[in-house]
């Protein structure tokens, strides 16, 4: 009865819904503006709850569909968009045969009678790739928002359940979702320029307010449950700059990872005979393993490492210092979370294991730390280390993150900002495996503490404007 009673009391609003959204156009700008943010053009969309199909129109999608439980609104999208497809379903009878890239739970939830049987039913439209997105308002502005309903200033509405972002997590994991990341955003109702642009768009994130922020979201994907994949081929980057002491010795310690090895050396202009010595070693041992070696045109470590992934022909790609100060025979762990599919991203930390005396100076040890609390907050997603050397990354979405490069642009000199931003703007699974951090037996570290640091604060400034503050 609860539900026949909603169905009807939305085919009643269903003539005035285009007219409240536009009372109220300031939310759902904002809304559509981090759902552009999240999902790119020509990607494969289904809407859940789509009303009069707005979105589904909105965001360009190669194929667009939406659902709802009223007849009123999928007769009014229909009018509107013929173009996409609007199907008269329940959420918690949902089936498709078709897969689709993304879902859109907008504002939904609280108007489903199971709201765990709904989540469990998107498992027949998605695959390990497809990405969730579900918002809805923050409990917080529960009473407010009863209050602009009796006033007249917002659509009133019928719900059944109200759940806060911890809820709604929590009956995703019950489902067999992992949560990606999560955000709250908006915070001033009315469209007035400038002053809704400051609040919704740069103070919402801020610590505190993001808190009282009026909506929550999370993005989420299917969970994987499979054992490791052997089948997958890994290669090896091996950026190298005066770092001629640890060639040899970075071979002989290198373990077999997954169905075939290749490492690749990528010589930065080394002025201590590294090449000499790289091409000595791949003469050594080409009989042995699959070592190939190139010279750098550019400068710096995210030149080398894209050089390096450029060459790579294996499934899998790795990124390990030359240094050796993440040691070798650790990279099977990475190569178990990313052939398992726990993980898509996998990210080294050296914050969690003791170090080696030496491994790390003072200054640098304060600055990671730092940065992690930085990407945590940028990102919304946990990091404990962004600047450790070693990362992790399938090839077939390495080419996807170069794909939409243009996004940030080749800006970073040492890539790992690019990688993480990259990854993070795929929303794909970033993972980090803790390893034993070790001090580095041969040469100095090419990297200047003060410099350096002045650069990866600029690059931080940066991805405010491109991730944070969209």
């Amino acid at each position: 009865m609860r539900k026949d009673e909603l169905i009807e009391y939305f085919n009643k609003a269903a003539p005035l819904r285009d007219q409240w959204k536009r009372r109220n156009r300031a939310y759902y700008e904002d809304l559509l503006r981090l759902l552009r943010f999240i999902i790119p053009q020509d990607k494969c969309i289904l809407e859940i709850g789509c009303g009069t199909g707005d979105f589904v129109a909105a965001l360009n999608p190669r194929r667009g569909v939406g659902i709802d439980i009223s007849s009123e609104m999928i007769r009014i999208a229909k009018e509107k968009f013929p173009k996409h497809t609007f199907i008269e379903m329940d959420a918690e009878n949902l089936y498709f045969t078709e897969k689709f890239d993304f879902v859109i739970m907008s504002d939904i939830v609280g108007h489903l009678e199971d709201v765990q049987k709904a989540f469990e039913r998107l498992h027949t439209v998605i695959d390990e790739k497809s990405r969730i997105i579900v918002n809805y308002y923050n409990f917080f502005w529960e009473p407010i928002l009863r209050l602009a309903e009796k006033a007249g200033l917002k659509m009133p509405q019928q719900r059944l359940n109200w759940l806060n972002q911890k809820d709604i997590e929590n009956l995703l994991e019950l489902a067999d979702f992992d949560v990606i990341k999560r955000g709250q955003r908006f915070l001033f109702p009315k469209k007035i320029p400038i002053i809704s642009s400051f609040f919704n768009r740069y103070l919402s994130q801020l610590p505190f307010f993001r808190k009282i922020s009026i909506y929550e979201y999370v993005i989420a994907r299917k969970k994987v449950f499979k054992s490791v994949n052997t089948d997958y081929s890994s290669s090896i980057i091996i950026p190298a700059r005066n770092e001629k002491g640890n060639i040899e010795n970075g071979i002989l310690r290198m373990p077999k990872i997954g169905s075939h090895t290749e490492i690749i050396f990528i010589e930065g202009n080394s002025n201590d005979g590294t090449l000499d010595e790289i091409k000595r070693v791949v003469d050594k041992y080409k009989g042995e393993m699959d070592l190939k070696y190139a010279v750098q045109e550019g400068k710096g470590k995210g030149d080398a490492v894209r050089k390096g992934f450029a060459l790579a022909k294996g499934d899998i790609l790795f990124i390990l210092d030359a240094d050796l100060t993440v040691p070798p025979e650790d990279l099977p762990k990475f190569y178990d979370v990313v052939a398992s599919g726990k993980g898509e991203f996998v990210n080294g930390c050296r914050l969690v294991y003791t170090m080696e005396k030496g491994a790390m100076r003072f200054l640098n040890l304060i600055g990671n730390k730092f940065f992690s609390i930085m990407f945590t907050w940028l990102l919304d997603q946990r990091f404990r280390d962004t600047l450790c050397g070693t990362k992790v990354i399938f090839k077939r979405d390495y080419e996807k993150l170069t794909a939409n490069r243009h996004y940030f642009g080749e800006f970073d000199p040492f890539g790992d900002f690019d990688l993480i931003f990259g990854a993070s703007k795929l929303n794909l699974k970033i993972v980090e495996v803790p390893i034993r951090y070790k001090e580095r037996t041969y040469g100095e570290t090419n990297i200047s503490r003060f410099k350096h640091g002045l650069i990866l604060l600029r690059m931080c400034l940066f991805a405010m404007r491109k991730i944070k503050f969209i």
